[in-house]
């Protein structure tokens, strides 16, 4: 593993967190009750669950064995364990739940950086390295944050940042047609994704017949389920990658619900 690759990631995290926090830092008290695109949520569940799973994953990276005992014991219900965390946390009063996820964000990434080369952390999926942890974890502070900001009537800005998101869409392809119990097409893709500098980020060999092309920040939207896909600019060629983007989950755990529809037409 870089050591550069981590430092940038981390920095990424760091940013991504910083500019979340400045929103609901600026918001009343009875803003953090405002109800969010998922069920049940409110803005107090979406920072309870990313300042929760920080620290999940902090004790991933510095206690691997009780992490594991930890996870075992707990039985598979995980979107269980996920939601009594959000409620738990979501009743703390929001100076005190900020500073919860401030104190837990800033650990995790001083622990992740201080991680020996090649080590492997535990996790609810297949183990994964200091910069997959960082990765998740970007991935998951910039889905909560599409959360909150559609919550208050805010565009969710396109950054350099959604390519490491991106990146994990990509990665977890297999993984996602396995929590369906469909087999993992047998080849790559091709992707190609457009940043937000116009630039065209790739993945996979260029003559793969089957691919998916699109605006990154559609992508993104697409593999942590914050959109339909009929909502986005999304192109698919080939069926296996046609219903990828049906299946298309980054983040562990069961498959999730979706959202519905917004627009009802298919680009």
């Amino acid at each position: 593993m870089s050591g550069s690759l981590l430092a940038g990631l981390l920095g990424d995290l760091a940013d991504e967190g910083r500019e979340l926090d400045d929103l609901v830092t600026a918001l009343p008290a009875a803003g953090w009750a405002t109800p969010t695109p998922a069920a049940g949520w409110t803005i107090a569940h979406q920072i309870a669950h990313l300042a929760w799973t920080d620290e999940v994953a902090l004790r991933a990276a510095t206690d691997p064995a009780g992490f594991r005992t930890d996870r075992d014991a707990a039985g598979p219900d995980l979107a269980g364990q996920v939601d009594a965390a959000a409620e738990a946390g979501a009743a703390l009063p929001p100076p005190g739940l900020l500073e919860r996820w401030r104190a837990g964000r800033t650990a995790l990434a001083a622990a992740l950086a201080a991680l020996a080369p090649h080590s492997t952390l535990p996790w609810f999926g297949p183990d994964m390295s200091a910069a997959s942890m960082a990765t998740a974890r970007l991935m998951e502070t910039w889905a909560h944050g599409v959360d909150v900001r559609d919550a208050v009537g805010r565009v969710t800005p396109t950054t350099a940042r959604l390519r490491a998101v991106a990146h994990l869409g990509v990665r977890t392809r297999d993984f996602a047609f396995r929590q369906h119990s469909v087999p993992p097409p047998a080849t790559e893709f091709r992707i190609e994704l457009t940043g937000p500098d116009g630039h065209v980020w790739t993945w996979g060999p260029e003559a793969a017949p089957q691919r998916v092309t699109g605006p990154a920040i559609d992508f993104c939207l697409r593999v942590t389920q914050r959109r339909h896909r009929d909502d986005l600019a999304l192109r698919a060629e080939g069926p296996d990658a046609d219903r990828w983007l049906d299946l298309a989950q980054a983040f562990a755990g069961p498959p999730g619900p979706g959202r519905p529809a917004r627009t009802g037409a298919r680009s």
